[in-house]
């Protein structure tokens, strides 16, 4: 696993949008407003907890911020999520109320992708889900739940980026976006250190979102959707998610396809390293581990302080541990999970992924470049280097060097994990799986940013307008965005991604390495970076480093 530090730049940071009185408890309407043109009062329904009522807008019916949980403070802080309250009558849910507690402050690398992140209140009453659906009927559509990126740290369900309104009425689907408990939060393993009172204190971030996937099932009929239809999909954070949960017993029949989009997750913390970071940071706030029930008796602002203080404590609340129950092994190290070997898989990258952390100069000199490809990708062996960087300028004649090292980059991780977790499922044997490379050139800044990570998601969400800072505004977006939200519609419909618009899109083979291309031109080629992964592939087997 990477470290909290290294992981925090690369981060979704920051949070949602605002609440109603009914729904927050009298948050500042005035500076938190939230965007109502054009929406009228929408359907009601019940959930076993008790009846909502959401909005109506271009035909979607949208339900912000329905608990799926109780507050996660005081006794519930650090422990497995328990069901919300029962209300009666009906409740108003027109509205964005809070994001999960995460670091103060924090913003995207990429000022692009800020651009369309509401920023909301944190609070431990974050539990929440947002429901976009064409109908409050009984028409049992797919459901396709979003589970956010930026790690296991930061982030929110409730970025504008996010919407589900335009997918949910292209394609005939119910969307449904996740909030949850993140960082020291979500993932202070008090397990093995607080007796049996705490045995459950252990991944709870993650049992959220199972919690989420049994929500689905009891209450999504009443949605217009189908519990027995379920897709997981998630970006960076949200693919390490989605792959984690397919690794988790108590997800096994909750969901029924999985998508991973530049991220996933191979590997988790050990046991004994998530209780010595525990012991560490509880030694920080000053508590023996007989008194672990003043951590449910702090403020939790003061727990958040704490976590974010240096010196910071080396894998502290950074996500997933092998406990032995909630995790029982690494999750995709060293075969696929048996728990979700009959869920097919659909997983791919964008070609320049780190062109968000900027956006980047323009350009990238020659010798600040055949130092990062010695450093970063050759163990920094100079010959070995030289020789890969030429073999980059070989294949790749017209690309710039930014570009060029960007995608060397993208190569060495995520796509090389993507590949993969292909490959392991189609070991497994039991389910089919898809591989992708996104490689549309965002044309904003100059073109500096390239094929950038979290580019492909206006694209899949047919958010183009919203997140126009992100695409630019040429005719040409829509076509792709069509084609990859019909994809994915698609694959949540009935696990396979083709439809009649795009090219027949086969299911992976290790010989082969089918990959369909979404760009200017989508179409399917086979192994499309093979003598650039054989090449890494051979590096790194002199530099074996864990990834995850």
């Amino acid at each position: 696993m990477l470290d909290r530090n290294r992981l925090d730049r690369r981060y979704f940071l920051g949070a949602g949008l605002s609440a109603s009185a009914l729904a927050c408890g009298g948050l500042p309407l005035r500076a938190m407003a939230q965007e109502t043109r054009l929406t009228t009062v929408g359907g009601t329904a019940k959930t076993r907890y008790g009846s909502v009522r959401g909005r109506l807008k271009d035909g979607v019916h949208q339900f912000f911020c329905v608990p799926y949980g109780a507050p996660t403070g005081g006794a519930n802080r650090f422990m497995p999520p328990r069901p919300p309250a029962a209300w009666s009558g009906v409740k108003d849910h027109f509205e964005i109320t809070w994001a999960a507690p995460m670091e103060p402050g924090g913003e995207e690398p990429a000022p692009v992708v800020t651009a369309v992140n509401r920023l909301t209140p944190q609070s431990e009453d974050c539990l929440t889900i947002n429901i976009f659906t064409p109908g409050v009927d009984n028409k049992a559509r797919p459901v396709m739940v979003w589970m956010h990126g930026g790690g296991f740290s930061a982030g929110s369900g409730n970025y504008l980026l996010y919407d589900g309104t335009n997918l949910a009425k292209k394609e005939d689907v119910v969307v449904i976006g996740v909030n949850h408990r993140l960082n020291v939060f979500g993932f202070l393993h008090l397990a093995d250190i607080g007796g049996e009172q705490w045995a459950g204190a252990t991944n709870v971030g993650v049992q959220d979102l199972v919690a989420v996937l049994q929500w689905v099932k009891d209450n999504v009929e009443n949605f217009g959707g189908d519990p027995s239809r379920v897709t997981i999909f998630g970006q960076s954070g949200g693919g390490g998610k989605t792959t984690t949960v397919m690794a988790m017993p108590s997800a096994q029949g909750l969901f029924h396809r999985c998508i991973a989009q530049s991220g996933s997750a191979i590997r988790g913390q050990t046991a004994s390293a998530a209780s010595e970071a525990a012991e560490r940071f509880i030694a920080k706030l000053g508590i023996q581990k007989n008194q672990l029930q003043r951590l449910q008796q702090m403020d939790w602002r003061d727990i958040q302080k704490a976590y974010y203080s240096e010196p910071a404590i080396a894998g502290l609340g950074g996500g997933p541990v092998i406990d032995g129950k909630i995790i029982p092994r690494n999750q995709w190290d060293p075969t696929a999970p048996s728990f979700s070997a009959n869920v097919p898989l659909m997983i791919g990258s964008t070609e320049n992924e780190n062109g968000w952390l900027g956006p980047p100069p323009y350009e990238l000199p020659d010798a600040e470049m055949q130092q990062l490809f010695t450093t970063r990708l050759a163990g920094n062996d100079a010959a070995e280097g030289q020789k890969l960087l030429a073999l980059y300028k070989r294949r790749h004649p017209d690309t710039r060097n930014r570009m060029l090292w960007l995608m060397a980059e993208a190569d060495d991780s995520r796509r090389t994990n993507a590949q993969l977790l292909c490959r392991l499922k189609a070991e497994q044997g039991s389910a089919a799986s898809y591989l992708y490379f996104f490689h549309w050139q965002s044309p904003v800044h100059n073109h500096q940013m390239g094929s950038y990570h979290t580019l492909d998601i206006p694209f899949v969400f047919y958010n183009l307008d919203i997140a126009s800072s992100m695409t630019g505004a040429a005719q040409q977006r829509y076509q792709l965005g069509h084609v990859m939200s019909a994809a994915w519609a698609a694959f949540a419909r009935t696990g396979n991604p083709n439809h009649a618009d795009m090219p027949n899109w086969p299911a992976f083979t290790p010989n082969e390495l089918p990959t369909m291309m979404f760009g200017d031109q989508v179409a399917v080629v086979n192994d499309p970076n093979k003598e650039e992964r054989l090449a890494l592939a051979a590096l790194r087997a002199k530099r074996p480093a864990a990834r995850g």
